[in-house]
């Protein structure tokens, strides 16, 4: 398999789907290799299905741990449907959210356990991890803040848990961090937008010299 995959992660509010659809185009404009960019949970038809579920606000009795088992679901079929077939197709994988979601928010926010829930979806991925992750790091204040003047009051079902499941998060995160240095790399998501897709820019040509080699 010769494809590369990079998988970005944040906190609600983040900005890394905005940052991501404008990186994409610069990342293309540097490598002669196809870019395919997804998300999770969805990506493919039947993950995408299972998205609708998960994200329902009219499913607030979900158990947490259904919860859980479903993101690995839906992470099973992605990466099925899509992340592997491009990467042996020689292709750039880019997902919005892979696996470090699942445990910080259900590992993390739900109080399931962390270790637990990597080893759910030790099975879903089997041994699929990205060649790198990059977290757009902002605080659970600055993040919520920011999806209340954007979403204008419109917010799924983990957006609208309390401040104390989205400290549980960024923790959760700032923990996988700290014990995956290699595979990921920290971007301020604070700063102004187009410093963090510069940021994020330069982190990946810097990983990945020989992919990205073309001028821009």
């Amino acid at each position: 398999m010769s494809g590369i995959f990079i998988s970005f992660e944040g906190p609600d509010g983040a900005g890394k789907t905005t940052a991501l659809n404008k990186l994409m185009p610069l990342l293309q404009k540097r490598t002669d290799k196809e870019i395919v960019l997804s998300r999770e949970p969805g990506g493919s038809p039947i993950s995408e299905k299972i998205r609708k579920i998960i994200l329902d606000i009219d499913d607030e009795e979900m158990d947490p741990r259904t919860e859980a088992l479903l993101y690995a679901a839906s992470r099973r079929q992605h990466l099925i449907d899509v992340i592997l077939p491009t990467l042996q197709a020689d292709k750039i994988m880019l997902s919005d959210r892979f696996v470090d979601s699942s445990i910080a928010y259900q590992g993390g926010g739900r109080e399931i356990g962390t270790k637990s829930v990597a080893e759910i979806n030790d099975f879903a991925i089997d041994g699929h991890l990205p060649d790198l992750t990059i977290y757009f790091d902002v605080s659970p204040e600055v993040g919520l803040a920011r999806i209340r003047q954007d979403h204008e009051g419109a917010m799924d079902r983990l957006e609208k848990e309390a401040i104390s499941f989205h400290n549980r998060v960024y923790d959760s995160y700032s923990e996988l961090v700290k014990n995956n240095p290699q595979r990921i790399k920290t971007i301020n998501a604070e700063q102004a937008p187009d410093q963090v897709v510069s940021d994020a820019l330069a982190v990946i040509i810097s990983r990945f010299p020989n992919i990205f080699n073309k001028g821009e």
